[in-house]
């Protein structure tokens, strides 16, 4: 059992950079695939990265996004690089201990808002 709690949101120009991180609390951290998944008015939650069986990304954030991990911080992180308005949107950090990470991870976070402007 563990709780995980997403900082780092906020209001960025389109171009800019903010790093997300993601603290857990509960043992063996280590033990657990983590990743980060966002949310879109009147969508779904979809897919943004993990670290599973490697590091993966979506297409659109190849590049520009990097997901990491401090296990002797039990955080995630997540740098995003030359955002862009259409990855505005609320980001959640999951993790479970099954790989891979999917839509069905065990462990959400309460989410952190992204906003990036024109």
């Amino acid at each position: 059992q563990i709780q995980l709690v997403e900082s780092g949101g906020g209001l960025v120009q389109a171009g800019g950079s903010l790093r997300l991180s993601c603290v857990a609390s509960g043992r063996d951290f280590s033990s657990y695939s983590v990743g980060w998944f966002r949310q879109r008015p009147s969508e779904g939650r979809k897919f943004v990265a993990a670290i599973d069986f490697f590091p993966r990304y979506f297409d659109s954030v190849k590049g520009r996004f990097t997901i990491s991990r401090d296990n002797s911080k039990n955080t995630v992180y997540l740098q995003m690089n030359n955002l862009k308005p259409e990855d505005t949107a609320v980001y959640y950090c999951v993790a479970d201990v099954t790989k891979p990470i999917t839509i069905s991870a065990a462990y959400w976070g309460q989410g952190t808002q992204v906003t990036v402007s024109s």
